[in-house]
């Protein structure tokens, strides 16, 4: 079936952070000694999106930016003016949508995000703040740098400086937490009135200090109750859950972020970050990837170098790659998206479906592709089901 194209986002990292958290497996590479080169770490990634747009042309012409997100790391170390040079200079390169949604993450500690009002100007029209907790014991305890006081002030900061959409990220199965204290979290994101609210489930990554030294955690059992406790409670706060940690206010939903779970396209700029692009002339479905490491990135100089992998997505793994986004989705996506999305038929996904729907975890509509709530609570084993 022919692959058709896709909504296109770009995606920008910023690598550097104040201090490494313990549960942190993001490319993300904390201070150390001299400053890191803001400026020209900027002006490279205008040359890196340069170098994937001459080899990426025939798949990105003509097509419009939806949604850029600056992830990191923590990007709001880059000053505001760093952040309008970049945009200014993205919008030369590419058409954005006249709704785009930009999004810049940022983190409460005081040295750790410019002005508000600045990023405003620049073009990033909603903000991401990496809240976690508001109980200073489990930011300590998360290796956070801020306090409770501190998050509150800042996204209050935010709003004062115009800002009307706004995302909180919060943790929950913290070390020892309490079910009411996953709940006081969840009760002190609402008073503050965001748009938007991500509710994670704290998890032991490899390669992190965490999962080197693992700390106290609540088992499944508590976790759950977190989960369906919080949830209720975001759901009578007019917090509607559209994905499995992703609550918002109606017209709020995560433009850039639902893109991803629908299987849509993005550019990835910046060390090492990922993009993927449907290539409707050979019918591919195409990664790319950069190099990890900040330094080794930046001596590459938009040069070949900067790539750390690529290649087409085969077609043994396309359904795999497809359904561990879209069932995230609370309402699923059409079962059209996935020929749509993916240039394969339906047939390919038959054998797994079909043992899926005997378990109860996919609705029986077959015009949807959607999670049932016991298809949600194990998510994990549906997915494992559409491996190749």
């Amino acid at each position: 079936m022919p692959l058709a194209a896709p909504p296109l986002s770009l995606y920008v990292h910023m690598p550097w952070c104040v201090k490494k958290c313990p549960y942190c497996d993001f490319n993300s590479h904390g201070l150390r000694g001299e400053p890191p080169p803001y400026a020209r770490y900027t002006d490279l990634l205008l040359d890196d999106l340069d170098a994937d747009l001459r080899d990426f042309g025939q798949a990105v012409a003509g097509r419009e930016i939806v949604s850029v997100f600056f992830g990191g790391g923590t990007p709001s170390l880059f000053a505001p003016e760093l952040i309008a040079r970049f945009l200014d200079g993205a919008r030369e390169r590419l058409r954005f949508a006249g709704d785009c949604e930009i999004t810049l993450e940022t983190n409460p500690g005081t040295v750790e995000h410019g002005r508000f009002d600045g990023y405003l100007a620049a073009g990033v029209n909603r903000l991401s703040f990496g809240i976690q907790s508001f109980d200073d014991d489990k930011l300590k305890r998360l290796g956070r740098i801020h306090s409770a006081s501190e998050a509150e002030a800042a996204v209050k900061s935010a709003q004062d400086a115009g800002y009307a959409r706004i995302n909180l990220d919060l943790m929950y199965a913290l070390p020892e937490q309490s079910l009411e204290g996953a709940l006081r979290d969840v009760r002190q994101a609402v008073a503050l009135a965001p748009t938007h609210i991500s509710h994670y489930q704290l998890t032991l990554e490899p390669n992190t200090a965490f999962a080197a030294n693992p700390p106290p955690l609540p088992d499944d059992d508590r976790a759950w109750a977190m989960q369906e406790a919080c949830e209720a409670y975001l759901a009578a706060s007019s917090y509607g859950q559209y994905e499995i940690s992703a609550y918002a206010r109606a017209g709020h939903r995560c433009v850039h972020n639902l893109n991803y779970w629908r299987f849509g396209d993005y550019l990835g700029t910046g060390a090492g970050a990922h993009g993927k692009l449907s290539d409707t002339a050979s019918g591919q479905v195409l990664r790319r990837w950069k190099t990890r490491h900040p330094r080794a990135w930046i001596e590459a100089a938009g040069g070949a170098a900067r790539i750390g992998g690529e290649g087409p997505v085969s077609l043994d793994e396309l359904p795999f790659e497809y359904m561990l986004n879209a069932l995230r989705l609370i309402d699923g996506v059409p079962a059209s998206d996935f020929a749509e999305r993916t240039g394969l038929s339906l047939e390919h996904l038959a054998t797994p479906l079909a043992e899926a729907r005997r378990n109860h975890w996919i609705t029986s509509d077959p015009g949807q592709l959607h999670t049932t709530a016991l298809g949600q609570r194990f998510l994990n084993d549906v997915i494992a089901l559409f491996l190749p």
